[in-house]
């Protein structure tokens, strides 16, 4: 239940942008049910008999005769509703920066993006003002800003959840979202909201999973990563990495490319059609009240034709045909919810393309009809939130809902931005109770591999060794007969290890243990002039590890005096 908001983080008073109508007297239906006595919002492109639907365009907005079915559903269960929340405009974009309501300021650090089209939802969730609210998610409008704001963010199976009554951005991908503290406060929603709808064409009878993922699991990893730069995202989800595995899961590379194919298909295709087509009266009309960059995203739509939107549909198909293979070989897929966090200024200065790059992880799964819940991970040093989604096929969304709790209870974070700490973890409706299961021996033979540079923990080559099952033993030193060199021209920036007769000194590394059957595939990518060979540790032992051809050095600077690659990089850095 929501608690005195007296401790609300600092920030913007009361951070208005964050809500459009506040009512002086929440709307209750009923006093008992199961979530009587919580508080809820809705962002306002959902509808609520008595006041308007603005979807962020007051030109737009209209009158519903009567609630969306969720809202319905929510108030008969004794949930009181108290206001309707901003969000980017026709719940176009990923920043909350597009709307003439104005930008709604991240949780933690008002100069930093909420994350969208769901922002107010996630800011009032974040803050304590409510105990849970719903968004929208499309192509990652209720993830993005959970992950951005340290909450949960349960993006469903299409068609679980009715959207009759809410607007539509592509009708036939749209979702209705979930946003709260946790993970169970968010199942319970989930467990009322869902269910058959006729009176919605795309509602679905769906068969959904309620066999947990248990304590053996294989999670899929991206490759390539993609963080656009940004060195505290990278080093977050390696720590993600990490934690999962210690939660039971066992890594596999999988290939990203037919998922970034499908994501791509979204607004680079005759797929954003679909857009034009929903407010397609209003906005041949009123044009020029639709701000930019929504106005251009929607006005593309007018210039494909039906042929060329039976191509895009047919090129997503050939997309969900190849990445469909990788259920094959894991049981979930882990992705960052958002690669990188913006300040707001430089998203209004570049809004089309830092608004891309938020989605690079989640405009596929809709696409491809896939569940997803995003969880908090970590706070990141310079204080803003990390989080990570796990993506499961359609009907995942229980086995999902209960992994995503064992995650967000082992980050040991607080709830939102406020002080509270997690409650103890709960039961989930809709998970068949099972025995405890003890992990199965890892008999398979595995190999140890010393690190020194771009592979090191928070690195940017780190999830190489992820994926591939490897997991971090110690952090030591070299015997001390080596130097170190940084190379020219190396991408990302990599270091050569030299073993001297004299000279030489000790060299800070990581030990990693790999699955020797992963190995092959790790040696594939190492390139020229690095490769693997012997490396003697302090302790006097011999392991694998990276090792340096002389003629790269000779033009490599000496960097031996730092005693590492980390603490190079930290003497690199602007004071």
């Amino acid at each position: 239940m929501v608690q005195d908001i007296s401790r609300e983080p600092s920030g913007p008073e009361g951070a208005p942008q964050a809500w459009i109508e506040r009512f002086e007297q929440p709307l209750v239906a009923c006093s008992s049910g199961s979530l009587s006595g919580l508080r809820f919002a809705i962002k306002d492109n959902i509808d609520v008999l008595g006041w308007p639907t603005t979807a962020a365009c007051a030109e737009f907005a209209y009158r519903p005769r009567a609630h969306a079915t969720v809202v319905q559903q929510l108030l008969d269960a004794g949930a009181s509703l108290v206001g309707k929340t901003n969000l980017d405009q026709f719940a176009c974009g990923l920043s909350g920066t597009r709307s003439p309501y104005g930008a709604v300021p991240n949780a933690f650090n008002a100069d930093y993006v909420s994350g969208g089209s769901s922002s107010g939802s996630a800011y009032v969730v974040a803050t304590g003002q409510v105990d849970f609210a719903l968004g929208t998610d499309t192509a990652g409008s209720g993830r993005v800003p959970a992950g951005l704001n340290n909450i949960v963010g349960i993006k469903p199976s299409r068609g679980l959840l009715s959207t009759r009554g809410v607007l539509p951005a592509m009708r036939s991908v749209d979702c209705v979202s979930i946003l709260a503290r946790t993970v169970a406060m968010a199942a319970r929603v989930l467990q009322v909201a869902q269910g058959a709808d006729a009176h919605d064409p795309y509602a679905r009878t769906l068969q959904l999973s309620h066999t947990p993922f248990g304590s053996r699991f294989r999670f899929g990893l991206p490759e390539p990563l993609e963080f656009f730069g940004d060195r505290a995202a990278q080093a977050a989800f390696s720590e993600a990495v990490q934690r999962l595995t210690a939660l039971g899961g066992v890594a596999v590379a999988i290939d990203y490319r037919p998922l970034a194919q499908a994501a791509a298909l979204l607004y680079e295709s005759a797929l954003v059609t679909e857009r034009y087509a929903a407010l397609r009266a209003f906005f041949d009309s009123h044009e020029g009240q639709v701000i930019e960059p929504v106005r251009s995203i929607i006005a593309k739509g007018r210039s494909f034709s039906a042929a060329d939107l039976c191509a895009a549909q047919t090129q997503l198909r050939a997309c969900a045909q190849q990445a469909g293979a990788m259920w094959a070989s894991i049981d979930v897929l882990l992705v960052p919810t958002a690669p990188t966090h913006y300040r707001i200024a430089a998203m209004q200065a570049d809004p089309v393309a830092l608004n891309r790059n938020l989605g690079y992880y989640t405009n596929f799964v809709n696409l491809l009809d896939y569940a997803a819940i995003a969880v908090p991970s970590s706070i990141r040093a310079d204080g803003l939130p990390f989080g990570i989604t796990l993506i499961g096929p359609c009907g995942s969304d229980w086995p999902l809902a209960e992994l995503g709790q064992r995650y967000h209870h082992a980050s040991k974070l607080l709830q939102g931005a406020l002080q509270w700490p997690l409650p103890a973890p709960q039961a989930l409706t809709g998970i068949s109770p099972a025995a405890p299961q003890a992990p199965p021996p890892d008999s398979a033979p595995r190999m140890k591999i010393a690190v020194v540079g771009a592979h090191l923990s928070g690195m940017p080559l780190n999830a190489q060794l992820g994926a591939r099952g490897a997991r971090l033993l110690q952090a030591t030193s070299t015997a001390p007969n080596y130097r170190l060199y940084a190379l020219r021209g190396s991408t990302p920036p990599k270091p050569g290890l030299r073993r001297v007769p004299e000279g030489g000194s000790a060299i800070a590394l990581e030990v990693w243990e790999m699955p020797q059957a992963q190995v092959g595939s790790f040696l594939a990518l190492i390139a020229p002039p690095l490769g693997l060979g012997q490396v003697e540790l302090a302790d006097g032992s011999w392991v694998t590890g990276f090792i340096c051809e002389g003629h790269a050095l000779e033009a490599a600077q000496d960097i031996t005096a730092h005693g590492g690659w980390r603490a190079y990089l930290a003497a690199c850095e602007p004071a």
